[in-house]
């Protein structure tokens, strides 16, 4: 399958996805949606994969292109065809398909955490309480109409949402390398929301939280991607 990716920030890849493709025998192809990369035509794709970034679903006037990723996205989910989206990509898909995103209430929600999992295809052989890694501020507020919550945590309610048969969005990251929690921690925003909620200098504690974590973390994340391109497989023959 040739799977499409959006990025918004370059540290912002779908990281360790790209070795379950591999091992799939899947191809993808990213574009640099920040940096003024134009949408590709659609068809040429079979799966849609939007990744996370630092700024929110609202910010159209600084980041206009927004506007056609998200008519892209609400497109593509529209036409049944197979969406993963993670953090912003969660957002964008939910605004876009007619729900809301809003800032959370509390302090942003940054660390390895776990989020409690409904039962769906997309979280066959993963524990019902799910080691993950979070950094964000905003959340879903409204589902689009006909969406399910699939995942829940005491910070934030929808940590998973499912949008028809093959459209899915996760609020919490799954695509991890070692480097990455380092690599986002440059990010000004980011850093910001980190020395919120864990202190100036949080770093080194933070990274020390993804290498105790990693082992279960990695394994959860080959199966739910693993999940999810048997999904998206299943659906482009059916389709």
């Amino acid at each position: 399958m040739k799977i499409l990716v959006f990025q918004h920030v370059a540290s912002e890849h779908p990281g360790s996805f790209r070795d379950v493709m591999k091992a799939h025998g899947h191809s993808m192809h990213a574009v640099e949606l920040d940096e003024g990369e134009t949408i590709p035509n659609l068809d040429d794709y079979d799966i849609l994969l939007v990744m996370g970034g630092p700024m929110d679903v609202w910010e159209t006037e600084q980041h206009p292109w927004l506007l056609d990723e998200m008519e892209a996205i609400k497109n593509w989910v529209g036409s049944g065809r197979p969406y993963l989206g993670m953090c912003l990509g969660h957002q964008l898909l939910a605004q876009a398909c007619g729900g809301q995103v809003r800032l959370m209430d509390g302090k942003p929600e940054v660390g390895i955490s776990q989020v409690a999992l409904t039962p769906d295809p997309l979280f066959t052989d993963v524990p019902p309480l799910c080691t993950c890694f979070q950094w964000h501020g905003a959340e879903v507020s409204v589902l689009p109409p006909g969406a399910s919550v699939l995942a829940s945590s005491p910070g934030c309610g929808i940590q998973a949402i499912r949008l028809g048969d093959c459209a899915y969005g996760l609020q919490f990251h799954m695509e991890l390398t070692q480097t990455t929690a380092a690599e986002w921690g440059m990010l000004p925003e980011y850093a910001a929301a980190l020395e919120r909620v864990k202190g100036p200098g949080a770093m080194p504690m933070l990274q020390a939280e993804v290498d105790a974590a990693f082992i279960p973390l990695q394994d959860a994340a080959t199966r739910i991607f693993s999940n999810f391109l048997a999904i998206a497989e299943r659906a482009l023959v059916q389709a």
